[in-house]
Protein backbone atom coordinates (compact mmCIF):
# COMPACT_ATOMS: atom_id res chain seq x y z
CA UNK A 1 0.00 0.00 0.00
CA UNK A 2 1.31 3.49 -1.31
CA UNK A 3 1.79 6.29 1.73
CA UNK A 4 1.11 9.73 0.49
CA UNK A 5 1.20 12.87 2.30
CA UNK A 6 -1.17 15.76 1.83
CA UNK A 7 -2.09 18.16 4.34
CA UNK A 8 -5.62 18.78 5.25
CA UNK A 9 -4.79 22.02 6.24
CA UNK A 10 -2.69 23.11 3.40
CA UNK A 11 -5.51 26.21 1.84
CA UNK A 12 -4.75 24.72 -1.87
CA UNK A 13 -5.80 21.51 -0.92
CA UNK A 14 -9.01 22.88 1.33
CA UNK A 15 -10.19 24.71 -2.21
CA UNK A 16 -9.83 21.69 -4.31
CA UNK A 17 -9.13 17.89 -3.09
CA UNK A 18 -9.85 16.63 -6.55
CA UNK A 19 -6.53 16.36 -7.70
CA UNK A 20 -5.13 14.77 -4.56
CA UNK A 21 -7.97 12.15 -4.70
CA UNK A 22 -6.85 11.71 -8.36
CA UNK A 23 -3.12 11.32 -7.34
CA UNK A 24 -3.98 8.93 -4.47
CA UNK A 25 -6.99 6.85 -6.59
CA UNK A 26 -3.75 6.41 -8.83
CA UNK A 27 -1.91 4.49 -5.84
CA UNK A 28 -4.70 2.02 -5.89
CA UNK A 29 -7.75 1.41 -4.57
CA UNK A 30 -6.17 2.06 -0.74
CA UNK A 31 -3.33 3.93 0.18
CA UNK A 32 -1.73 4.99 3.28
CA UNK A 33 -3.00 8.90 4.07
CA UNK A 34 0.35 10.04 6.25
CA UNK A 35 -1.57 13.35 7.54
CA UNK A 36 -3.98 11.42 9.67
CA UNK A 37 -1.92 8.05 9.80
CA UNK A 38 -4.81 6.19 8.05
CA UNK A 39 -5.99 3.65 5.47
CA UNK A 40 -8.07 5.60 3.13
CA UNK A 41 -10.10 4.60 -0.02
CA UNK A 42 -11.02 6.31 -3.06
CA UNK A 43 -12.51 3.24 -4.54
CA UNK A 44 -16.52 3.55 -5.25
CA UNK A 45 -16.72 0.03 -5.00
CA UNK A 46 -14.71 -0.39 -1.66
CA UNK A 47 -16.62 2.68 -0.34
CA UNK A 48 -20.08 1.04 -1.05
CA UNK A 49 -18.70 -2.53 0.55
CA UNK A 50 -17.50 -0.91 3.80
CA UNK A 51 -20.24 1.01 4.64
CA UNK A 52 -22.98 -2.31 4.48
CA UNK A 53 -20.17 -4.48 6.07
CA UNK A 54 -21.08 -5.01 9.81
CA UNK A 55 -17.33 -6.22 10.64
CA UNK A 56 -16.87 -2.37 10.54
CA UNK A 57 -18.55 0.51 12.98
CA UNK A 58 -18.40 3.52 14.27
CA UNK A 59 -17.93 2.41 17.91
CA UNK A 60 -14.80 2.81 19.02
CA UNK A 61 -13.53 -0.63 20.15
CA UNK A 62 -12.85 -1.06 24.24
CA UNK A 63 -9.50 -1.85 23.82
CA UNK A 64 -9.19 1.81 21.53
CA UNK A 65 -10.71 3.76 23.89
CA UNK A 66 -8.98 6.22 25.80
CA UNK A 67 -9.97 8.42 29.20
CA UNK A 68 -12.06 11.61 27.69
CA UNK A 69 -10.39 15.02 29.25
CA UNK A 70 -12.07 16.55 31.56
CA UNK A 71 -12.98 19.58 29.54
CA UNK A 72 -14.43 17.83 26.67
CA UNK A 73 -16.76 15.45 28.99
CA UNK A 74 -19.79 17.50 28.59
CA UNK A 75 -19.24 17.22 24.88
CA UNK A 76 -19.03 13.75 24.50
CA UNK A 77 -22.16 13.23 26.96
CA UNK A 78 -24.22 14.20 24.13
CA UNK A 79 -22.09 12.13 21.50
CA UNK A 80 -22.59 9.03 23.54
CA UNK A 81 -26.86 8.93 22.84
CA UNK A 82 -25.79 9.80 18.87
CA UNK A 83 -26.57 7.37 16.35
CA UNK A 84 -24.08 8.23 14.19
CA UNK A 85 -21.87 6.87 16.73
CA UNK A 86 -23.39 3.60 17.96
CA UNK A 87 -23.72 0.29 16.77
CA UNK A 88 -26.51 -2.84 17.25
CA UNK A 89 -28.09 -2.96 19.27
CA UNK A 90 -28.14 0.48 20.93
CA UNK A 91 -28.40 2.17 17.06
CA UNK A 92 -31.21 -0.23 16.18
CA UNK A 93 -33.09 0.67 19.01
CA UNK A 94 -32.12 4.34 18.72
CA UNK A 95 -32.89 4.58 15.06
CA UNK A 96 -36.21 2.48 15.17
CA UNK A 97 -37.38 5.12 17.35
CA UNK A 98 -36.27 7.69 15.32
CA UNK A 99 -37.97 6.57 12.53
CA UNK A 100 -41.08 6.27 13.62
CA UNK A 101 -41.67 9.67 14.40
CA UNK A 102 -39.11 11.08 11.59
CA UNK A 103 -41.46 9.33 8.77
CA UNK A 104 -41.48 10.09 5.31
CA UNK A 105 -45.27 10.94 5.56
CA UNK A 106 -44.45 13.89 8.28
CA UNK A 107 -40.98 14.61 5.90
CA UNK A 108 -43.38 14.98 2.55
CA UNK A 109 -46.05 16.81 3.95
CA UNK A 110 -43.24 19.94 4.75
CA UNK A 111 -43.54 20.48 1.02
CA UNK A 112 -46.11 23.07 0.77
CA UNK A 113 -44.62 25.01 4.01
CA UNK A 114 -40.86 24.86 2.38
CA UNK A 115 -42.26 25.96 -1.07
CA UNK A 116 -43.51 29.28 0.78
CA UNK A 117 -40.64 29.83 2.51
CA UNK A 118 -38.05 29.32 -0.28
CA UNK A 119 -40.96 31.67 -2.36
CA UNK A 120 -40.43 34.20 0.53
CA UNK A 121 -36.92 34.06 0.96
CA UNK A 122 -35.97 34.44 -2.80
CA UNK A 123 -38.55 37.60 -2.62
CA UNK A 124 -36.91 38.88 0.19
CA UNK A 125 -32.93 38.83 -1.09
CA UNK A 126 -31.47 42.05 -1.46
CA UNK A 127 -30.56 44.08 -3.59
CA UNK A 128 -27.44 44.30 -5.71
CA UNK A 129 -24.24 42.04 -4.40
CA UNK A 130 -25.28 39.85 -1.69
CA UNK A 131 -24.49 36.32 -0.01
CA UNK A 132 -26.41 33.86 -1.10
CA UNK A 133 -25.59 31.60 1.82
CA UNK A 134 -26.40 34.14 4.75
CA UNK A 135 -29.69 35.34 2.84
CA UNK A 136 -31.20 32.10 1.47
CA UNK A 137 -28.83 28.85 2.21
CA UNK A 138 -28.62 29.42 5.74
CA UNK A 139 -31.80 30.65 6.66
CA UNK A 140 -33.71 27.35 4.67
CA UNK A 141 -32.86 24.81 6.46
CA UNK A 142 -32.64 26.10 10.11
CA UNK A 143 -36.21 27.45 10.05
CA UNK A 144 -37.50 24.55 8.38
CA UNK A 145 -35.93 22.11 11.14
CA UNK A 146 -36.92 24.49 13.64
CA UNK A 147 -40.10 24.39 12.41
CA UNK A 148 -40.35 20.17 12.12
CA UNK A 149 -39.08 20.17 15.64
CA UNK A 150 -41.40 22.69 17.14
CA UNK A 151 -38.96 25.31 18.80
CA UNK A 152 -39.23 29.17 18.13
CA UNK A 153 -37.85 29.49 14.40
CA UNK A 154 -36.36 33.45 16.17
CA UNK A 155 -33.52 31.00 17.98
CA UNK A 156 -32.71 30.34 14.69
CA UNK A 157 -29.60 32.63 14.88
CA UNK A 158 -28.68 30.70 18.11
CA UNK A 159 -28.92 27.52 16.88
CA UNK A 160 -26.81 28.05 13.77
CA UNK A 161 -23.98 29.59 16.50
CA UNK A 162 -24.70 26.35 18.33
CA UNK A 163 -24.14 24.16 15.32
CA UNK A 164 -21.33 25.77 13.79
CA UNK A 165 -19.49 25.39 17.23
CA UNK A 166 -20.45 21.60 17.62
CA UNK A 167 -19.08 20.71 14.16
CA UNK A 168 -15.57 22.44 15.04
CA UNK A 169 -15.19 19.07 16.77
CA UNK A 170 -15.19 17.03 14.10
CA UNK A 171 -12.81 19.65 11.65
CA UNK A 172 -8.82 19.04 11.03
CA UNK A 173 -6.55 20.49 13.15
CA UNK A 174 -8.84 21.87 15.69
CA UNK A 175 -7.53 23.99 18.81
CA UNK A 176 -8.27 23.79 22.54
CA UNK A 177 -10.22 27.49 21.80
CA UNK A 178 -12.59 25.27 18.84
CA UNK A 179 -12.99 22.64 21.58
CA UNK A 180 -14.19 25.06 24.34
CA UNK A 181 -16.46 26.59 21.98
CA UNK A 182 -18.09 23.18 21.08
CA UNK A 183 -18.32 22.38 24.68
CA UNK A 184 -19.90 25.93 25.72
CA UNK A 185 -22.40 25.49 22.72
CA UNK A 186 -23.26 21.89 23.31
CA UNK A 187 -23.68 22.86 27.14
CA UNK A 188 -26.48 26.17 26.06
CA UNK A 189 -28.14 23.38 23.74
CA UNK A 190 -28.32 20.26 25.86
CA UNK A 191 -30.16 23.31 28.33
CA UNK A 192 -32.33 24.95 25.56
CA UNK A 193 -33.68 21.55 24.29
CA UNK A 194 -33.97 20.36 27.60
CA UNK A 195 -36.01 22.68 28.11
CA UNK A 196 -38.21 22.28 25.37
CA UNK A 197 -38.56 18.25 25.75
CA UNK A 198 -39.64 19.10 29.77
CA UNK A 199 -42.62 21.46 28.13
CA UNK A 200 -43.62 18.87 25.75
CA UNK A 201 -43.75 15.74 28.10
CA UNK A 202 -46.50 18.35 29.49
CA UNK A 203 -48.50 20.14 26.53
CA UNK A 204 -47.97 17.92 23.69
CA UNK A 205 -47.98 19.54 19.94
CA UNK A 206 -47.82 18.17 16.65
CA UNK A 207 -44.24 18.41 16.28
CA UNK A 208 -41.55 15.98 16.06
CA UNK A 209 -39.87 16.38 19.64
CA UNK A 210 -43.88 15.12 20.63
CA UNK A 211 -43.58 12.57 17.98
CA UNK A 212 -40.19 11.26 19.84
CA UNK A 213 -41.78 11.48 23.10
CA UNK A 214 -44.60 9.35 21.61
CA UNK A 215 -42.51 6.51 19.45
CA UNK A 216 -42.66 3.30 21.28
CA UNK A 217 -41.51 -0.57 20.58
CA UNK A 218 -41.83 -3.29 22.50
CA UNK A 219 -42.47 -0.95 25.62
CA UNK A 220 -39.04 0.90 24.79
CA UNK A 221 -38.98 4.71 24.78
CA UNK A 222 -36.00 7.38 24.11
CA UNK A 223 -34.70 8.79 27.40
CA UNK A 224 -34.83 12.25 28.09
CA UNK A 225 -30.89 12.18 26.74
CA UNK A 226 -31.81 10.23 23.91
CA UNK A 227 -34.38 13.00 22.89
CA UNK A 228 -32.18 15.45 23.35
CA UNK A 229 -28.85 14.08 21.23
CA UNK A 230 -31.23 13.27 18.57
CA UNK A 231 -32.51 16.63 18.01
CA UNK A 232 -29.29 18.38 17.97
CA UNK A 233 -27.88 15.48 15.84
CA UNK A 234 -30.56 16.28 13.07
CA UNK A 235 -30.03 19.93 13.59
CA UNK A 236 -26.67 19.79 13.50
CA UNK A 237 -26.55 17.19 10.57
CA UNK A 238 -29.18 18.19 8.60
CA UNK A 239 -27.96 22.25 8.94
CA UNK A 240 -24.32 21.74 7.64
CA UNK A 241 -25.51 18.82 5.16
CA UNK A 242 -28.04 20.82 3.47
CA UNK A 243 -26.57 24.33 3.48
CA UNK A 244 -23.41 22.82 1.94
CA UNK A 245 -25.04 21.28 -0.59
CA UNK A 246 -26.74 24.26 -1.54
CA UNK A 247 -23.81 26.70 -1.79
CA UNK A 248 -22.04 23.96 -4.07
CA UNK A 249 -24.64 23.14 -5.91
CA UNK A 250 -25.85 26.88 -6.70
CA UNK A 251 -21.72 27.47 -7.31
CA UNK A 252 -21.70 24.76 -9.64
CA UNK A 253 -24.92 25.52 -11.89
CA UNK A 254 -23.84 29.47 -12.35
CA UNK A 255 -20.19 28.23 -12.94
CA UNK A 256 -21.08 25.59 -15.92
CA UNK A 257 -23.88 27.33 -16.65
CA UNK A 258 -26.53 24.67 -16.85
CA UNK A 259 -29.44 25.11 -18.61
CA UNK A 260 -32.66 26.55 -16.81
CA UNK A 261 -34.30 22.88 -17.99
CA UNK A 262 -31.96 20.98 -15.44
CA UNK A 263 -34.20 22.57 -12.90
CA UNK A 264 -37.93 21.57 -14.69
CA UNK A 265 -39.94 19.45 -12.59
CA UNK A 266 -38.96 16.34 -14.63
CA UNK A 267 -35.58 16.85 -14.21
CA UNK A 268 -34.81 18.47 -10.70
CA UNK A 269 -34.53 15.08 -9.10
CA UNK A 270 -31.74 13.77 -11.30
CA UNK A 271 -29.95 17.36 -11.11
CA UNK A 272 -29.81 17.45 -7.44
CA UNK A 273 -28.09 14.05 -7.49
CA UNK A 274 -25.64 15.43 -9.63
CA UNK A 275 -24.93 18.17 -7.53
CA UNK A 276 -24.62 15.61 -4.48
CA UNK A 277 -22.46 13.79 -6.45
CA UNK A 278 -20.12 16.18 -8.02
CA UNK A 279 -19.11 18.31 -4.64
CA UNK A 280 -21.01 16.94 -1.64
CA UNK A 281 -20.83 18.01 1.93
CA UNK A 282 -19.21 15.88 3.65
CA UNK A 283 -15.77 14.36 2.28
CA UNK A 284 -14.50 11.41 5.13
CA UNK A 285 -16.22 9.49 7.35
CA UNK A 286 -14.45 6.80 9.04
CA UNK A 287 -15.00 3.36 10.54
CA UNK A 288 -13.40 0.85 13.02
CA UNK A 289 -12.56 -2.51 11.58
CA UNK A 290 -13.91 -5.35 14.60
CA UNK A 291 -12.90 -8.20 12.71
CA UNK A 292 -10.04 -8.66 9.51
CA UNK A 293 -11.33 -7.38 6.44
CA UNK A 294 -9.90 -8.20 3.08
CA UNK A 295 -11.26 -5.92 -0.03
CA UNK A 296 -10.11 -5.51 -3.54
CA UNK A 297 -6.90 -7.15 -2.30
CA UNK A 298 -6.53 -4.98 0.64
CA UNK A 299 -6.70 -6.73 3.94
CA UNK A 300 -8.43 -4.40 7.00
CA UNK A 301 -6.55 -5.56 9.96
CA UNK A 302 -8.81 -5.66 13.06
CA UNK A 303 -8.13 -2.92 15.94
CA UNK A 304 -7.63 -0.19 12.57
CA UNK A 305 -9.98 2.78 11.24
CA UNK A 306 -10.22 3.22 7.41
CA UNK A 307 -11.27 6.13 6.13
CA UNK A 308 -14.13 6.40 3.21
CA UNK A 309 -13.38 9.24 0.62
CA UNK A 310 -16.71 9.90 -0.31
CA UNK A 311 -15.78 12.42 -2.63
CA UNK A 312 -13.18 10.92 -4.25
CA UNK A 313 -15.80 7.60 -4.82
CA UNK A 314 -18.08 9.95 -6.16
CA UNK A 315 -15.97 10.72 -8.88
CA UNK A 316 -14.50 7.30 -9.42
CA UNK A 317 -13.94 6.26 -13.23
CA UNK A 318 -14.64 3.07 -12.58
CA UNK A 319 -18.54 3.94 -11.73
CA UNK A 320 -18.85 7.17 -13.22
CA UNK A 321 -17.89 7.53 -17.05
CA UNK A 322 -16.04 11.34 -17.49
CA UNK A 323 -16.44 11.27 -13.43
CA UNK A 324 -15.28 15.24 -13.30
CA UNK A 325 -17.98 16.64 -15.27
CA UNK A 326 -21.02 17.86 -14.08
CA UNK A 327 -23.99 16.27 -15.82
CA UNK A 328 -27.44 16.99 -14.42
CA UNK A 329 -28.48 14.18 -17.14
CA UNK A 330 -26.43 11.67 -15.42
CA UNK A 331 -28.02 8.26 -14.91
CA UNK A 332 -26.12 5.55 -13.25
CA UNK A 333 -25.73 4.34 -9.67
CA UNK A 334 -26.24 6.21 -6.50
CA UNK A 335 -23.96 8.25 -5.16
CA UNK A 336 -22.35 7.91 -1.81
CA UNK A 337 -22.89 11.31 -0.13
CA UNK A 338 -25.05 10.32 2.28
CA UNK A 339 -24.05 7.09 3.51
CA UNK A 340 -25.33 3.55 3.01
CA UNK A 341 -26.09 0.52 5.07
CA UNK A 342 -27.57 1.32 8.50
CA UNK A 343 -25.86 3.85 8.95
CA UNK A 344 -27.76 5.51 5.71
CA UNK A 345 -28.54 9.45 7.01
CA UNK A 346 -31.97 9.51 8.32
CA UNK A 347 -32.53 13.24 7.13
CA UNK A 348 -31.22 12.51 3.78
CA UNK A 349 -35.03 12.95 2.49
CA UNK A 350 -35.60 16.20 3.68
CA UNK A 351 -31.73 17.23 2.48
CA UNK A 352 -33.24 15.82 -1.13
CA UNK A 353 -36.29 17.65 -0.65
CA UNK A 354 -35.31 21.13 0.51
CA UNK A 355 -32.84 21.00 -2.80
CA UNK A 356 -35.23 19.99 -5.20
CA UNK A 357 -37.55 22.91 -3.93
CA UNK A 358 -35.21 25.20 -3.23
CA UNK A 359 -33.21 25.64 -6.19
CA UNK A 360 -35.90 25.91 -8.92
CA UNK A 361 -37.58 28.41 -7.27
CA UNK A 362 -34.26 30.40 -6.67
CA UNK A 363 -33.73 30.55 -10.38
CA UNK A 364 -37.07 30.65 -11.22
CA UNK A 365 -37.50 34.60 -9.00
CA UNK A 366 -33.82 35.28 -10.26
CA UNK A 367 -33.10 33.62 -13.57
CA UNK A 368 -29.73 36.57 -14.15
CA UNK A 369 -28.17 35.25 -10.99
CA UNK A 370 -24.23 35.52 -11.19
CA UNK A 371 -21.11 35.16 -9.11
CA UNK A 372 -19.34 38.32 -8.11
CA UNK A 373 -15.90 37.11 -6.69
CA UNK A 374 -14.46 33.50 -6.86
CA UNK A 375 -16.41 31.20 -4.43
CA UNK A 376 -14.59 30.11 -1.81
CA UNK A 377 -14.39 27.02 0.58
CA UNK A 378 -14.42 27.17 4.43
CA UNK A 379 -11.00 25.86 5.85
CA UNK A 380 -12.80 22.99 7.36
CA UNK A 381 -11.96 19.58 5.67
CA UNK A 382 -13.60 17.27 6.24
CA UNK A 383 -16.51 19.01 5.52
CA UNK A 384 -16.51 20.76 2.78
CA UNK A 385 -18.43 24.07 1.82
CA UNK A 386 -18.53 27.38 1.08
CA UNK A 387 -17.40 30.64 3.38
CA UNK A 388 -19.96 33.06 1.54
CA UNK A 389 -21.15 33.10 -2.01
CA UNK A 390 -21.61 36.55 -3.18
CA UNK A 391 -23.90 37.26 -6.18
CA UNK A 392 -26.25 39.49 -8.05
CA UNK A 393 -29.70 38.73 -9.29
CA UNK A 394 -29.90 42.10 -11.42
Amino acid sequence: MQTLSQSPLDPAFVQNPYPFYERARAAGPFFHWQDYGLTCTTSYAAVSALFRDRRLGREIPPEKQQAIPDHLKPFYAVEAHSMLELEPPRHTRLRSLVLRAFTSRRIAALAPEITALCDHLAETLPDGEFDLLRHFGQRLPVVVIARLLGVPEEMGDDLLRWSNAMVGMYMAGRDRAREDAAVAATESFVAFMRRYVDQRRHDPRDDLITALIAAEEAGEKLSTDELITTCILLLNAGHEATVHSFGNGVKTLLETATAASALAPERIEATVEEILRFDPPLHMFTRHVYEDVEVMGTTLPKGSEVALLLAAANRDPQTYADAARFDPARVGKANTSFGAGIHFCVGAPLARLELQIALPILFRHKPALRLTEPPRYGDVYHFHGLERLMVRAD
